[in-house]
């Protein structure tokens, strides 16, 4: 993972306040889906353009106070990372949107499942795209996933496009992101500054035709729509800066507590109906955790 300056260096340890940063992270975004149903009333686009806007000020702050600005100017005169940023930017907002629109839409049971798979996705574009050889454990995992979408596809009579799509958005983001040489805070930055150059003339429209919640709405729209780079940027820059703090075995398995979260709140707060179906898509996905996990710490151990 990309660090915020050269010469960070990242250990292959778990440290206390890794340990801290990278559980503030994945507990916002498993309660990210109060804030999600609390605009789900705001169409799902002029929320994303909200997040985007918003996160800029909160994003540079930071990176203002953390004294981490040098590599940004270098970017920002770089066309190659420029069109770089532009592709993640793309594809950060495409998942984002999907997620926005899930919740509202009463599937945050859909956007847990893609949440769950995408550990395995990201193995899977491993082995595709970089070559890298699974073990059987893993083949097995990526079967068991393979199996429970085939279910849900054949249940629902068609693709299940929101758990689809942000499993596919996440996976390609984080293996692109990867290749961005930029630490990950000025990397951000870079890609919600991106974003918001669409975002902000459409918000400035919607305002100036009526159509807009910030201004025109009630205060409550107005304080929870601009309180949206707190809720975006927030756990991003905190994960960014707890995860070369820890294992990544460590990361691997945090990264289930998010959407269990959404799953429990999507069945027990939401009331969203859990099929018999479903239900069992669900076992196999977390069969296919249970052995990809199993692998990856067999793994670990073996290094």
């Amino acid at each position: 993972m990309a660090t915020d300056t050269a010469p960070d260096i990242v250990r292959n340890e778990d440290t206390p306040r890794g340990f801290a940063f990278g559980l503030a992270a994945y507990f916002l975004w498993g309660f990210l889906p109060f804030y999600l149903k609390a605009v789900a009333h705001i169409p799902s686009l002029e929320v994303l353009a909200h997040r985007a806007i918003w996160s800029v000020p909160f994003a540079g702050v930071v990176l203002l106070l953390l004294g981490r600005t040098g590599d940004l100017k270098a970017a920002l005169r770089n066309p190659r990372m420029l069109a770089m940023a532009a592709l993640t930017a793309v594809i950060i907002g495409a998942n984002w949107g999907i997620y926005v629109w899930a919740v509202a839409a009463g599937r945050a049971l859909d956007a847990a499942l893609g949440y769950f798979i995408n550990p395995l996705f990201s193995i899977f574009l491993a082995a595709v795209i970089l070559k890298e050889r699974l073990a059987p454990a893993q083949m097995a995992a990526i079967g068991l996933v393979a199996a429970a979408v085939a279910i849900l596809t054949i249940d629902a009579g068609g693709l299940p496009w929101v758990s689809i799509g942000l499993t596919v958005t996440w996976g390609i983001y984080a293996l692109l992101r990867k290749t961005l040489p930029i630490g990950p805070n000025q990397g951000f930055f870079l890609e919600v500054l991106l974003i918001s150059i669409p975002c902000l003339p459409y918000v400035i429209w919607l305002e100036a035709t009526g159509q807009g919640h910030l201004l025109h709405s009630t205060g409550w729209d107005t304080f929870i729509l601009s309180a949206a780079g707190i809720v975006t940027a927030g756990p991003l820059m905190i994960y960014a800066n707890g995860a070369k703090l820890l294992k990544l075995s460590t990361i691997g398995i945090m990264q289930y507590i998010a959407p269990t979260m959404i799953f429990l709140i999507a069945v027990f707060v939401f009331h969203e109906p859990l099929s018999t179906t479903k239900l069992g898509a669900f076992v196999l996905i977390w069969a296919a955790l249970v052995l990809y996990t199993w692998s990856m710490l067999a793994q670990t151990r073996g290094r």
